[in-house]
């Protein structure tokens, strides 16, 4: 069980539930206030309702970064059967803030790829706070390439605040693994959904992120920057993060209307913390009918329609 983190604009429902708790107290007592618990707990949804359907960009940058917040590794336990997870890029080593491998997603068999980070603090370090290497990402192609061997569905989850930029990793081509995954999976013959489920940043996300049909939670983000990185660059100030985020407008609500996602999918009140099986229930059944409808497209067509799609999110300015 995961320990209880409370982001601040959600004191308020905090201070409620702890109403509730000293009122259980009593009630153990034999008071007789059953009344008072429920109408406070008809109180507490209500309010908790009211905050997240009013979310600012920067606080909904904060909903997407919650430790508690599902990951790749939940999604899988939760969707999945028969996962195998596969390591290694067969050059330089195996990066773990990224997984993958073989599974069964509704019996068909499928390829599985995602960010992963950690919530403790060895894990986080383990994971490297989500943020892959370039042998992450070379891993994560050569699981795509042999996903379209055996003419196997790729399903991915982008989760990381950003491609890690240390010094080993751009001595190590950082860079150029992005470009090519970009490039291999623009061609991939097999169906690719893309599923960004928390922070999707910048090249660090798009690396696994060119599919046919990409899907975002209600409370994820999705950016070329941090807003903490876009205030910094912009105006010398990191603090400004809540600033950035609305120029940036990296909500699922603001990125659908440019046409680079092609679904929002809906989490529990709350986020998507609150509740792990709801969201990953939800999510299951729109990956299920968006792999029906593409498994029956030649892989030409799922080429081409990948290149259309990527084509027309692109804009002129004159």
């Amino acid at each position: 069980m995961a320990t209880p983190f409370y982001l601040e604009f959600e004191k308020p429902i905090v201070d409620l539930e702890k109403k509730i708790e000293e009122l259980g107290v009593l009630a153990k007592d034999g008071l007789d206030i059953g009344s008072d618990v429920s109408a406070l707990e008809s109180r507490v949804e209500e309010m908790r309702a009211d905050i997240f359907s009013n979310l600012s960009r920067w606080q909904t940058a904060q909903v997407a970064r919650h430790i508690n917040r599902p990951f790749t590794l939940d999604y899988i336990g939760l969707m999945f059967t028969e996962f195998t997870e596969l390591h290694g890029d067969r050059n330089f080593g195996d990066d773990h803030a990224i997984v993958g491998g073989l599974a069964r997603f509704d019996g068909q068999p499928a390829m599985v790829i995602g960010h992963q980070k950690g919530r403790d603090t060895k894990e986080k370090v383990f994971r490297n706070f989500g943020m892959p290497n370039p042998e992450g990402y070379r891993k994560a192609l050569r699981l795509m390439q042999m996903a379209e061997q055996f003419k196997l569905p790729v399903i991915t989850f982008v989760d990381t605040p950003v491609a890690y930029p240390g010094i080993g990793a751009e001595e190590r081509g950082q860079a150029e693994a992005i470009a090519r995954n970009l490039r291999e999976m623009a061609a991939l013959k097999t169906p690719i959904i893309v599923c960004v489920t928390g922070e999707g940043g910048s090249g660090g996300a798009l690396a696994i992120a060119v599919g046919d049909r990409i899907l975002m939670l209600q409370h994820s983000v999705y950016a070329v920057i941090s807003p903490e990185g876009c205030a910094a660059i912009l105006w010398s100030d990191g603090t400004k993060g809540a600033q950035a985020a609305e120029a940036l407008k990296p909500t699922a609500q603001d990125i659908i209307k440019l046409g680079v996602i092609d679904e929002i999918i809906p989490e529990p009140v709350g986020g998507a913390h609150r509740d792990h099986g709801a969201t990953a229930q939800s999510l299951k059944e729109a990956i299920a009918r968006n792999l029906i409808e593409l498994n029956k497209l030649s892989p030409e067509e799922l080429v081409e329609g990948r290149y259309r799609k990527f084509r027309a999110m692109t804009r002129c300015l004159e």
